[in-house]
């Protein structure tokens, strides 16, 4: 079994990769769909803003080919916001993977903005796969301006001020909105989950 990690050019895949590596986990980064086509499942991470993330998937050639593949895909932070029909930050469409927008997280005298640090993880569906093994109470690190409401492919959530999608699922497609490359061993236990979950 092996993870195929998209390089979007506006990612820090230094992180995943390592985190892939103390896990014991076999991947491969790769710029272009063509790096990765003997991998099993795929990981798309992103930091940064929607649209140029956008136009670099589409320049690259992964739009089209996520939009048509149903290997495993898990995406983080940005790359999580990236699978969902449309984003508020730029106003651009995502891949449509999985329905409803993002949008930006409401700002309070109370809470910073961009959220920024670690939050508990609040479990919505005991038979998520990627959940296995993770105990209640877990706290996962999260970096992030915008967000996706709860809505029917919400596993998890965070919250924030509001309620957060933390962990979503539609189908084969999976997201994070946390780093669980940097979120101890809760985001440790996640990527061995992924590695081995069933869609």
């Amino acid at each position: 079994m092996r993870i195929g990690v998209i390089d979007t050019g506006c990612a820090n895949l230094a992180s995943v990769r390592f985190a892939l590596e103390r896990a014991g986990l076999d991947h491969v980064a790769a710029a272009k769909p063509s790096g990765l086509g003997d991998c099993d499942r795929l990981i798309l991470p992103g930091v940064g803003s929607a649209a140029p993330a956008m136009a670099r998937l589409a320049g690259r050639g992964w739009s089209e080919l996520l939009r048509g593949d149903d290997r495993p895909l898990l995406g983080i932070c940005l790359g999580m916001q990236l699978l969902f029909d449309r984003s508020d930050e730029g106003g651009v469409d995502g891949l449509g993977l999985i329905g409803g927008d993002i949008v930006r997280l409401p700002q309070s005298a109370d809470l910073v903005w961009p959220h920024m640090g670690w939050n508990e993880l609040e479990a919505l569906d005991a038979d998520e796969p990627l959940l296995a093994g993770i105990a209640p109470g877990s706290h996962a690190y999260f970096v992030h301006g915008y967000y996706a409401a709860p809505g029917p492919a919400t596993r998890a959530t965070c919250d924030y001020g509001t309620p957060v999608s933390a962990l979503v699922r539609q189908g084969h497609v999976a997201g994070c909105q946390f780093h669980p490359e940097r979120s101890g061993v809760a985001g440790a236990r996640i990527l061995a989950n992924f590695a081995g979950a069933r869609s």
